[in-house]
């Protein structure tokens, strides 16, 4: 059996990064209540549940709209302002139906596509698909990071 070629290696490492930050902020956020997704331990940062939101808008906008054309309008002000308090359970079946889209337009993507034209409002820098799904995995892990430290500061709290 012969290697797989450089298309397919690129498609399968960056969906098991993806999918590899998605289960680590799905053990992060599990053992949250819905109070303490939506709680913010710092005046001036967000929720757990605010990043999720926002997390979910930014791949189904970035890969989800732009690339698979699914049609999603995204509203990135409300990502940040949202006051419903959603259960954290729609807000992780989102979330993992954002991953799940960026895993399988990944799979979708054949060699050519990788070069192919990209461009998006908000994100002018891109010039082809490699460099968006690398974006959107690096601001994924980048926000996991502040999940981290967020779960890490509620749990100090009486």
């Amino acid at each position: 059996m012969s290697p797989p070629g450089l298309s397919v290696l690129v498609s399968q490492s960056l969906s098991q990064e993806y999918d590899l930050i998605r289960r680590r902020i799905r053990t992060l956020v599990e053992p949250l209540s819905n109070e303490q997704l939506w709680q913010r331990p710092f005046p001036y940062g967000n929720s757990v549940g605010h990043l999720l939101l926002h997390l979910t808008g930014n791949l189904s906008y970035y890969i989800g709209a732009q690339i698979a054309r699914t049609g999603y309008i995204r509203d990135r002000p409300k990502e940040f302002a949202d006051t419903s308090n959603r259960p954290k359970e729609d807000v992780l079946k989102a979330f993992d139906h954002a991953v799940d889209l960026v895993i399988s337009t990944l799979e979708a993507q054949g060699e050519a596509d990788w070069q192919a034209a990209y461009e998006a409002t908000g994100f002018g820098d891109a010039k082809n698909r490699l460099r968006i799904f690398v974006h959107c995995a690096a601001h994924l892990d980048h926000h996991a990071g502040q999940i981290i430290y967020l779960c890490k500061q509620m749990s100090h709290r009486p």
